[in-house]
Order: structure tokens, then C-alpha cells, then sequence
């Protein structure tokens, strides 16, 4: 008996260890589980870490100034009772500072108080009881320990739209997400809406001016052809689909994708919201819903929850939009697959620290392109992108049209029209080519066609740095596209499209493409519509005559367009004569030191009057697009410059030019100096040249 209830003894010890152990874990898993746990539904009092205001904070202390106050978020064996100036800083310092703002009206302070299950410490004999710092979730009341943590549990219950406060003192706010209005379209967003890797439904309202120009684009091949098939391959909130659908109504018919199911629920919503009904397509079945009703549903869209190479390798669109979050080459060969002829596709490429040549080893992975900082580094990375895009559309057996080309601060947008055919994609490829760059002089120029290797090819260039610099001078980049960036009937028309619509963003952005298209200062705009068939004509591959019936439109994969895609081939041949030239130098980086630039309208009017087309560029404010080689680029430069010292010197070229023009040639002959000589050469008029041979022996003008 003895022998057994010692065995009994030992046994009952053993299983009092393991229940022990067994009592920590399940205390650690509970534990664990209350920070995902929020699924219970009553109300809790809101616990005393949580407050609105540091003085809210300094209430529950009840600071006296004569009296030692705890602070009531520690134990006193941590923090002993002291006076309110003392207490003031703990409470500022080590609980306020640090705490983890939510929604801008709570603060969850740090608390040192026994509210953690405790793991004992076992050291030697004696045991020791870790009093942990953490903090006190608002939403499901879990404590967390790190402060990096708790700010990640609180942005994935905002990421759920689980904002709404259990705690009977924190009310509930009215909704979790935000109504936005652009472009007369409502979207409802989640309120971490503007950062991409915290949001399934991004949505970035300094985009807008992309979203109208590609809405111009849609709207003017919607006047070409009725009704047109568009995809916005990665739809996130579904904005720039709700605005095709509500502004061009029967001529489009929208589909908007998603792979992100969050995305396509928030897209239905937001057709909800825009009174417009809903198709839903997705892999695994195919059910029409319609949502909402009455009169003012009249608009269908289809959204869709695939790949966006899966949808554009099943189906066949007319206009085809690619926004993804970096680059679009990924997606290129999806669409021009199916892309029908004569279509459109446009992409935006956000992977702007690639293409300005910031991350060059990254272009040279995702563009296979080799680049370095240049003075023109936008245009740059805006030929980079149609290099890409000319080599997929090549591959199957496409060729493009450059119809657009922008390159802002925060995106590069690229829009072509695709022309099929095996003759198309090879004049296309043959405009990929190879750029030479001088790094002492930043002048550049294409290489020549052909495969025969050169000699010295530095001799392409206009500059001599070869021969007067040491070592080499030039680097080659590329391949890059050598073609036109713009269409200036294409353009003019989406202008009209601005106009009409009142996408006032957009207006003086087209108006600078239109002079950067034709090389030209004048602005000469018209807000009518291409109603003549010489302005249709500009416009391309495509030409549609006023007033036709639908039979006369383009039908996709007949013959009889062939004849119109002929004659609009050989017009625009015709055309390439009258591009406007490659790139343009800037001002500032070739102004001479020491010396004082003409203002930059008057300095294109000088260009101009020399012989050469200009224009300014929307890639760079202080860009100068010209047909002008880059040393009489800086003559002339340097010619209307005038010295930063004016006290007792004359005044130079600039200004006395200006005065002859204005009628002042007096006082201009009066000076008698050396520069009088140059304005005897320039003036047309010939009544200075009069008044110096009255004044001065002629050998002393000369002179």
C-alpha cells in the first residue's frame, strides 16, 4: 500500500505539472486569439489607456498640487505616488507620447498595469513575475505588447472595415468608408485609400488628369465607330469605368476587371451607387445581376474577377486601358492578342523610378533598354514604353500608331491605335532604334539604319567632344522608339472631347500637345467639331466622312476597309515628312555663366526667326523642342544674353534689339560702341546703317 501510494503520489505530481503547463498554454492561445477575436458582439467598457485628450489623461490621475498622486496606468511597485508637476511629465513622456492614434479622435496609451495573462520566470528557486508594457485594442480589446505591432492590427481591422468600437464610451462612426466625387461620378473608398499595400481597393486622386485624357481618347473613337467594347483591365474602386459608362452612355459598353474579390464587391457597390446596373462575370460561374431599378438604370457594366491576361486572352475589345501598380509589360502580349484592328490601347506605367533612370538596372530587366540620366530623361522613358509596346504588338503581327505620349511627375501614359497586318509591324520595328549620346554636350541623334557596322561612330554626332576630349565621349541607349510621339488630329479632336465635356484639367495640357505636335508657338485651337473631311483625314489610319449612315462605319474583319487603311497609309507617309523632331534641350542646362537668359517665349521667336521650328514641351517647362542643332542652339543663346553687371555698361543685344524694333534707333546709334556692328547686320530697315555713316567713317563700323 505504501509502494502504491507513493506510485500514486509521483502520478498525481506529474499530472499537476502537465496541467499546469496545459493551463499556460490555453492562457497563451486565449491570449492570442483575442487579437483576432472580434466576433463578439456586447459591449465592453472602454478601458482607461484609452483616451481623447492628454487631459482626459491627467482627470483620472486627479492631479493635486499638494498631494502624491499613482499614476493610475502603473503599478505602484513600478512608478511610486509623486507630486503633479512630476507626474504631469511621466504621464506626457512615457504614456501619451507613445500611444497609437485611431481615426484621428482616440489614443490608446501605453499601460503597464497586470492586465496580461503572466508567464512566471523561473530563475533558480525563485520566481518572477514579468510585468509586460502593452496595449489596449479599441476595436476588439486585444493587448498587443509592440507599439509596430499594435499599429498593424489596427490597419488590418480598417483594411476589413471593422471600425465600429465595442466599448459602450467610444461611439461608432456613421460609415467606414468615404463617398469621393470626380467627374460627376460618386465611388465610396476605404479610408487607407491612397496607399496601394495597405488597400485592396487603391485610389489616387492625383491620377485625374490620366483619367481625363484617357476618357478623351475613348471618347474619340467612340465617334468613330458605335458601339465599342472597352476594358479597364484593373478596375480597384471601378472610377475611370463608372465615368466611360456614365458620360458616354449607348456608344461604349464597359467591362471592368478586378482579381482582388474585395475590389469587384467595392465595384458593385460603387455601380450601386451610380445608379447603374451590374453583369457579374466570374472563372467559376457566369449569372447576370442586375442591380437596382427604375427608369434611371439604363446603363449597364459587366465586371468581371479574373487575370487580367486571362480576360484579354478569352475575349476581344476595341479599346483596351492597362493600369497596374508599376510596370505594364507584363500585360502587353494579353493585349494585343485580341485587340481588334484599328482599336486602341493605352497603358500607364507608374514605375517611374526605372524609366527617369533612377534604378537603370531595373529598365535594363523589365525594357531591356540600357539608359542614363539625361537632360531629356522623360521623353526618354516616354520612348522607352512605345519600344515595349512596338515589340509586343510586332509579335503578333501588329504594327501602332503613336497617337499619344505623356510623362509626368507620377506617370508615363503611352496610347496607340493598332493596325494588324505583317506589313504594319514591320515598319513599326523598323523605328526601334539605337540612340547616340555625348556626355560632355548632352547632344544626341539616332543611330542610321542598316546593319553595317561603322567605323567610328562617334562621327554621327553633330558635336566634335570626341575630337577635342580625351577618352570616349559617348554612351548608346536604347533601343528606343525613333517615331512620332503625337497625332495632331487625334489630339485636336480629344481637345474638342475636353471642351465638350468640361474636363477643365485636361484643356491646357492638349493645347500644349497640339503646338509640341505641329513644332509650332502659335495656338490657334477650335472648340467645333471635325465636321470637314480634311480635319478627319489628319487624324490617321481612320477617315469618316460627315453625316454617314451606320453602314459606312468600319466592320472588324472585313474586307472592305482595306482600301481606306491604303489610302490613309500613304497620307500618312506623306506626313512623316512634317514630325516634329526628336527631344529638346533645356534652357537652363546650356545657359552661359555670367550672364543673363532672354525670357523663354522671346528666346523661341529668336529660334524662329533664324529659320528653325520650336516649340515648348510639356515634358520639361523650360524645355525647347527644335529642329536646330545644339551649337546654333547656344549662338543664339548666347547672342540675346546679356551680362548680370549693368553699372555703366551698355545694355546688350536683347534689349537694344527690342528698342530698334520699337523705333528708338537714335538713342541705339548714340552709344558708339563695338556691338553697334552686329545691329548694322540685323537691322532690315537700313536707317541705322544711315545714321552711322552720318556720324562715323565707315571703317570704324566695320570695326
Amino acid at each position: 500500500k505504501v509502494e502504491n501510494n507513493n506510485l500514486d503520489v509521483e502520478v498525481t505530481g506529474s499530472e499537476l505539472e502537465t496541467e499546469i503547463k496545459g493551463t499556460e498554454e490555453e492562457s497563451t492561445r486565449a491570449s492570442d486569439s483575442n487579437i483576432l477575436d472580434v466576433s463578439s458582439d456586447y459591449p465592453r467598457e472602454k478601458h482607461i489607456s484609452i483616451q481623447r485628450h492628454l487631459d482626459d489623461l491627467e482627470k483620472l490621475a486627479d492631479l493635486k498640487e499638494d498631494e502624491k498622486k499613482p499614476c493610475p496606468l502603473c503599478p505602484e511597485e513600478k512608478f511610486k505616488a509623486c507630486y503633479s508637476h512630476k507626474l504631469h511629465r511621466h504621464l506626457q513622456n512615457l504614456h501619451w507620447k507613445v500611444s497609437v492614434e485611431f481615426e484621428g479622435r482616440y489614443r490608446m496609451c501605453i499601460c503597464h498595469l497586470p492586465c496580461r495573462p503572466i508567464k512566471p520566470n523561473l530563475v533558480g528557486d525563485q520566481t518572477f513575475s514579468k510585468m509586460g508594457a502593452h496595449y489596449h485594442c479599441i476595436i476588439c480589446s486585444a493587448t498587443i505588447t509592440r507599439r509596430t505591432d499594435m499599429i498593424g492590427h489596427i490597419n488590418r481591422h480598417v483594411n476589413k472595415g471593422e471600425t465600429e468600437s465595442r466599448f459602450i464610451t467610444a461611439p461608432a462612426p456613421k460609415t467606414s468608408r468615404q463617398v469621393l466625387k470626380e467627374s460627376a461620378t460618386d465611388v465610396q473608398v476605404l479610408p487607407n485609400y491612397s496607399t496601394p499595400q495597405k488597400s485592396d481597393s487603391y485610389f489616387n486622386p492625383k491620377m485625374k488628369l490620366n483619367r481625363q485624357l484617357i476618357f478623351c481618347a475613348l471618347a474619340v473613337l467612340a465617334e468613330e465607330r458605335k458601339p465599342i467594347e472597352c476594358l479597364d483591365a484593373f478596375g480597384a474602386t471601378g472610377i475611370m469605368g463608372l465615368q466611360w459608362a456614365k458620360h458616354l452612355r449607348s456608344s461604349v459598353k464597359v467591362t471592368i476587371n478586378d482579381c482582388n474579390e474585395n475590389s469587384v464587391t467595392m465595384i458593385q457597390e460603387n455601380c450601386h451607387l451610380n445608379k447603374m446596373k451590374v453583369k457579374l462575370n466570374t472563372k467559376e460561374d457566369n449569372n447576370d445581376d442586375a442591380v437596382g431599378d427604375g427608369e434611371e438604370n439604363i446603363d449597364t457594366i459587366e465586371v468581371t474577377k479574373m487575370d487580367a491576361n486571362v480576360i484579354m486572352h478569352l475575349r476581344s475589345f476595341d479599346f483596351i486601358h492597362l493600369d497596374p501598380f508599376g510596370t505594364s509589360v507584363n500585360y502587353l502580349d494579353s493585349a494585343f492578342r485580341n485587340v481588334r484592328n484599328l482599336g486602341i490601347v493605352s497603358l500607364t506605367s507608374t514605375d517611374i523610378s526605372s524609366l527617369y533612370a533612377k534604378a537603370q538596372h531595373v529598365a535594363l530587366r523589365h525594357y531591356g533598354c540600357n539608359i542614363v540620366r539625361t537632360e531629356y530623361y522623360k521623353e526618354l522613358a516616354a520612348r522607352i514604353v512605345i519600344a515595349a509596346v512596338t515589340r509586343a504588338a510586332a509579335r503578333c503581327n501588329k504594327g501602332i500608331e503613336v497617337l499619344l505620349a505623356v510623362a509626368l511627375e507620377h506617370f508615363v501614359l503611352v496610347v496607340v491605335r493598332v493596325l494588324r497586318g505583317p506589313s504594319p509591324a514591320d515598319d513599326s520595328a523598323k523605328k526601334i532604334r539605337y540612340l547616340i549620346h555625348c556626355q560632355w554636350c548632352e547632344e544626341r541623334i539616332f543611330q542610321k539604319e542598316g546593319n553595317m557596322v561603322e567605323e567610328n561612330p562617334y562621327q554621327q554626332l553633330p558635336c566634335d567632344c570626341h575630337g577635342s576630349m580625351p577618352g570616349k565621349t559617348a554612351v548608346v541607349l536604347g533601343p528606343l522608339w525613333s517615331g512620332a510621339l503625337f497625332n495632331t488630329g487625334f489630339i485636336r479632336r480629344m481637345l474638342f472631347e475636353a471642351v465638350q465635356y468640361g474636363l477643365d484639367e485636361a484643356q491646357p495640357l492638349l493645347k500644349t500637345l497640339v503646338c509640341e505636335a505641329e513644332c509650332t508657338t502659335l495656338k490657334h485651337f477650335s472648340t467645333h467639331g471635325p465636321c470637314d473631311e480634311n480635319k478627319q483625314e489628319e487624324c490617321g489610319v481612320y477617315i469618316k466622312t460627315p453625316n454617314t449612315s451606320a453602314e459606312s462605319h468600319l466592320v472588324h474583319g472585313k474586307r472592305k476597309s482595306e482600301e481606306v487603311i491604303r489610302n490613309a497609309a500613304k497620307r500618312q507617309k506623306a506626313e512623316n515628312s512634317a514630325e516634329h523632331p526628336a527631344f529638346y534641350y533645356n534652357i537652363h542646362r546650356h545657359s552661359i555663366k555670367g550672364m543673363n537668359m532672354p525670357k523663354l517665349n522671346k528666346f523661341l521667336c529668336y529660334l524662329s526667326e533664324a529659320g528653325y521650328r520650336v516649340s515648348r514641351t510639356h515634358f520639361d517647362p523650360m524645355g525647347v523642342r527644335t529642329n536646330a542643332p545644339l551649337a546654333q542652339f547656344k549662338t543664339i543663346l548666347m547672342k540675346y544674353s546679356t551680362p548680370t553687371y549693368t553699372g555703366g555698361q551698355a545694355e546688350g543685344p536683347l534689349h537694344l534689339a527690342e528698342d530698334i524694333q520699337a523705333g528708338d534707333q537714335v538713342q541705339a546709334a548714340a552709344d558708339g560702341k563695338v556691338e553697334d556692328a552686329e545691329f548694322l547686320e540685323d537691322d532690315p530697315s537700313g536707317v541705322t546703317a544711315t545714321m552711322f555713316t552720318k556720324d562715323y567713317p565707315t571703317h570704324c563700323a566695320a570695326d
